[in-house]
């Protein structure tokens, strides 16, 4: 059994590491919200540019070329994990570490792979891999705005239009709760046509366009591309701070279960070296008395 020194310093390690998980969780509870409500405001705007893209684009009858929804045969491919910055956020991070070496195993087999990380933790993972890696734009959550992201956006659209990737894929935790990140594997270029019944009948709307329809296409499918860039980070913001929060909720939970047992301990160790010190007063006391 251990003695009640070692207990007492387990007990103040405990202590202070669940005053560090409380501390976090409240500093990633502040920061949720912001990111909470930087997402849920850019999702209306984005899915109303989306549909306005779409309407034009479907009226157009071919008036314009849009480069970025040519599909080509796919040999080169532009993967870009969005992750972290920190850890301490449970399965964040390898979750979307997991759902790249999949794509990269069962969709894209045999072709020429290369990554573009957001965020530290993809970059430290995916630097030791055997695939060319772009470490311009890693560090964007250190100032996450829509000008930092946009040059990520435009690297990889400007990959595409030359040329350089036939394909490019996010993958990126989608903001839902607290608790839930979804997983997304979303092909962001070349543009993929939406055919539903809902988008069928959005087409329908007859929009009045100045200067003229090729001109706002060719001005509207960028932005368009680049809101949507910023969407997926903003989305895997909100997720980061939600996973980080409940992941140090539990640890603040698991710290108090622990405390509770160190403390039983304690006691436990405690009274039998009373006990201990007891019986040997009584038998020093009966040694003597018999002498």
């Amino acid at each position: 059994m251990a003695n009640l020194k070692e207990v007492k310093q387990r007990i103040n390690s405990v202590v202070s590491t669940q005053q560090i998980t409380k501390a976090m969780k409240m500093v990633s509870a502040a920061k949720l919200r912001r990111a909470q409500d930087r997402i849920v405001q850019m999702r209306p705007y984005s899915q109303k540019l989306t549909n306005i893209l779409t309407n034009v684009s479907a009226a157009s009858d071919g008036a314009a070329d849009i480069i970025y929804a040519q599909k080509r045969e796919v040999n080169k491919v532009l993967i870009v994990p969005v992750t972290s910055d920190k850890g301490l956020c449970g399965a964040f991070n390898s979750n979307i570490v997991k759902a790249t070496n999949a794509a990269i195993r069962e969709q894209f087999a045999g072709k020429e792979i290369t990554i573009l990380p957001l965020g530290k933790k993809a970059f430290e993972t995916f630097k030791k891999r055997e695939f060319p890696i772009i470490d311009q734009f890693f560090g964007v959550f250190s100032d996450l705005s829509f000008d930092t992201v946009r040059e990520a956006a435009e690297f990889a659209m400007n990959g595409f239009a030359a040329g350089e990737y036939d394909q490019v894929v996010l993958v990126y935790n989608e903001f839902k709760n607290v608790a839930t990140q979804i997983i997304r594997t979303e092909q962001f270029l070349p543009m993929a046509k939406e055919e539903n019944a809902q988008e069928e009948k959005a087409t329908e709307t007859d929009y009045i366009l100045e200067p003229s329809r090729s001109y706002i296409i060719e001005e509207l499918v960028p932005t368009s591309l680049k809101i949507q860039f910023y969407k997926a980070v903003l989305e895997s913001n909100a997720s980061e701070h939600g996973a980080r929060m409940t992941a140090m909720d539990k640890a603040t939970e698991n710290a108090g279960e622990l405390l509770k047992e160190l403390r039983l301990m304690y006691n436990r160790t405690r009274q039998a070296a009373i006990t201990n010190e007891i019986l040997e007063i009584v038998a020093g006391a009966n040694a003597l008395e018999g002498s």
